[in-house]
């Protein structure tokens, strides 16, 4: 009799981690069933990156994944995590996606996850409070890129054929729209931060890569920048898929 996989959850900001730990949860016969994207409270931008929740709908789309997206606030993001997993841990499987409050597509209802996948590399206070989480919710919790040094998770990325873009930053203005590639991890040396931008240094967009079915195309002169703080942010205003 074939084993049944473990059907698993992936926590998703559409950034480089969270794909690469997708890519290898799958490859390691995990059965990823749902991409968990947190919204701001309002549910018109990603909570983690600021890019436009629709964004992240089509980046679905072309991965071929559900996506379930939850608003939540920074104080309550833990209980609306809770709540969330929660709902994917039911076996209601097969059940239709509905429409949320703020007219958020959501694939919810449950599916049987029994695991949740996470793109953690080795902040410890991030794999602390997944590992006590998830003990709560009584799911397994997976960190594939775990313990990964950050150059060599980024060149595995690069080298397994993902594309992705820069997003965000608060280093360089000019790396927003910047691939990252082999050029851009070779500047990134010059730095003495984290490589993957673990402390928030920059945020990347993944637009195609192996897990792909489709490229999300950026449409060309719909992006600006928007200085928040200390920060830069890209705000894509439109894209297709090829």
């Amino acid at each position: 009799m074939k084993e049944k996989k473990k059907r698993v959850f992936v926590s998703w900001s559409g950034g480089k981690e969270s794909c690469l730990a997708c890519y290898k949860a799958l490859k390691s016969g995990f059965e990823v069933t749902r991409l968990l994207n947190f919204l701001a409270e309002d549910g018109k931008r990603e909570r983690a990156h600021g890019l436009r929740s629709s964004l992240l709908r089509l980046q679905s789309e072309a991965v071929g994944i559900p996506i379930f997206q939850v608003n939540a606030s920074w104080e309550g993001y833990e209980s609306k995590f809770k709540q969330a997993v929660a709902e994917l841990k039911k076996d209601g499987r097969g059940k239709e996606g509905k429409e949320g409050k703020e007219g958020v597509g959501v694939e919810a209802g449950g599916v049987g996850v029994e695991a949740g996948v996470f793109g953690d590399i080795d902040l410890a206070e991030h794999r602390e409070w997944v590992e006590r989480v998830c003990s709560e919710l009584e799911i397994e919790p997976i960190l594939p890129l775990w313990g990964l040094k950050p150059e060599a998770a980024l060149r595995e990325f690069v080298e397994a054929g993902f594309e992705a873009v820069v997003v965000a930053t608060r280093v360089r203005e000019e790396w927003l729209g910047r691939r990252v590639d082999e050029s851009f991890i070779e500047e990134l040396r010059q730095f003495d931060f984290h490589l993957c931008g673990e402390s928030g240094e920059y945020h990347t967009f993944v637009v195609d890569g192996p897990i792909f079915k489709r490229r999300v195309k950026l449409g060309v002169g719909d992006a600006e920048r928007r200085e928040v703080g200390e920060n830069w942010f890209l705000d894509i205003k439109e894209a297709e898929l090829e």
